[in-house]
C-alpha cells in the first residue's frame, strides 16, 4: 500500500476539531459511577500454565452492568507476598479475546503484573474469548461497530470502555500491585480503549497506545474503505435518515474527546500505510492528548513509515518496556 493520508510534515501539524456533546463528562461520569455501584467482585483463580518463572492466574471482576470480565493476570513467580510491583493493563484488538496465557508474556517477564482483559462479546476472530456481552441491541451491522448504535447509552463500547476502566480498579485491588504505578496499553482496538481508559481512569502512570483505532471517526470512515470503520459506512448505506443520531452516539466514544481529559504521560505508534486506523485519525489523538489537563502530559509516537496495521510489533514492544522502564526509573 502506497502512503494515502496526509504527509508526515502535515500530520505532524494536524489538529482537527473536536465534536464534543457538552455533556459529555456527565455521561461518563454517571457511567462509570453506575458500574462502580456493582461490587467489583474480584475473583483470582491460579491457573497451571506449565509456566516455572511466570505465576497465571485466571480472574473474573465486574464491569458495566456488574457484568462478570475475564482476564488473565501474569506476574513474576512468587511476587505477590512481596515488594509491591508496577502494573499494566492491556487491552485487545478487534474479534479478540485474551488468548492463552503462554500467548503474552514479555510484561511479567519485565517485572510487571500483567492484567489482560478479555473483551465482552468477542473472541472468536483471532484469539479465543471468555466473556459473553449479555445485552442486546437494534439491528446493526455484523461486527460490532454500530451494536446499539442509535443511542449513546446502548452503544456497544460504551460497556466496553466502561470494562476497560474497571480493569484498572481490578488490578489496583490485587495483591503485590502498587497502585499508583498502573499503566494501560493495547493496540488497534486495544489502542483505542488505551486512549479512552487515559481519561477516564485518574492517576495512571502512563498509556501506550499502539496504531489506535476507535478515534477520529468523521475522518476515518471519508478517508478509509477498510473494515471496521467501514461497518459505519454500510449501516448508514441502508440507514439513510440516521446519521445524525449515529454520528451523536460516536460523540461520545470517540477518542478525541477523551484524550484531551488525560493526565499520564503517553508514548503512541502509527504505521503510515495504515488503512485500518489512519495515520491522520492517530496524530489527531496525539496532538489532542492532555489539551484539558492542569500540566500537558509529555506525549512520544514512534512512526514506521512503512507499515501498514501491523505497526512496529515487537520492534515497538520493545521500545515500550524501555520507555516505560526509563520513566519508572
Amino acid at each position: 500500500m502506497a502512503i494515502f493520508d496526509l504527509p508526515l510534515s502535515e500530520l505532524e501539524q494536524y489538529l482537527p476539531e473536536v465534536d464534543e456533546p457538552g455533556d459529555f463528562d456527565d455521561f461518563w461520569r454517571s457511567t462509570l459511577a453506575e458500574a462502580r455501584t456493582h461490587d467489583l467482585e474480584l475473583e483470582v483463580t491460579p491457573v497451571d500454565a506449565g509456566l516455572s518463572v511466570v505465576d497465571v492466574f485466571d480472574v473474573t471482576f465486574a464491569g458495566f452492568g456488574g457484568h462478570p470480565i475475564k482476564g488473565w493476570v501474569l506476574r513474576p513467580a512468587g511476587s505477590a507476598s512481596g515488594e509491591a510491583l508496577p502494573a499494566v493493563v492491556e487491552y485487545i484488538g478487534y474479534g479478540g479475546g485474551r488468548g492463552l496465557p503462554i500467548d503474552r508474556l514479555a510484561w511479567s517477564a519485565a517485572g510487571y503484573v500483567h492484567l489482560v482483559m478479555d473483551t465482552r462479546g468477542q473472541g472468536s476472530t483471532w484469539s479465543v474469548g471468555a466473556t459473553p456481552d449479555p445485552v442486546g441491541s437494534d439491528g446493526s451491522y455484523p461486527g460490532y461497530m454500530t451494536r446499539g448504535i442509535l443511542d449513546p447509552s446502548s452503544y456497544y463500547y460504551r460497556r466496553l470502555m466502561t470494562d476497560a476502566v474497571r480493569a484498572v480498579d481490578a488490578v489496583r485491588a490485587l495483591p503485590g500491585v502498587d497502585p499508583t504505578r498502573v499503566a494501560v496499553t493495547g493496540g488497534s482496538q486495544g489502542g483505542g480503549l488505551t486512549l479512552a481508559v487515559a481519561g477516564l481512569a485518574d492517576g495512571l502512570v502512563a498509556a501506550m497506545p499502539d496504531v489506535p483505532f476507535l478515534t477520529h471517526y468523521r475522518r476515518a470512515i471519508d478517508i478509509t474503505d477498510e473494515y471496521p470503520y467501514q461497518e459505519i459506512v454500510q449501516y448508514l448505506k441502508n440507514h439513510r435518515d440516521r446519521e445524525a443520531d449515529v454520528f451523536r452516539t460516536l460523540a461520545y466514544h470517540d477518542g478525541l474527546s477523551f484524550v484531551r481529559r488525560a493526565t499520564a504521560p503517553a508514548l503512541f505508534s502509527v504505521g503510515l500505510r495504515d488503512t485500518t486506523c489512519p495515520p491522520s485519525t492517530v496524530f489527531a489523538a496525539l496532538h489532542h492528548y492532555g489539551a484539558l489537563a492542569d500540566e500537558r502530559p509529555a506525549t512520544e509516537i514512534a512512526v514506521y513509515p512503512y507499515n501498514m496495521h501491523e505497526g512496529g510489533q515487537s520492534f515497538q514492544l520493545s521500545r515500550q518496556i524501555a520507555w516505560l522502564g526509563e520513566l519508572l526509573s
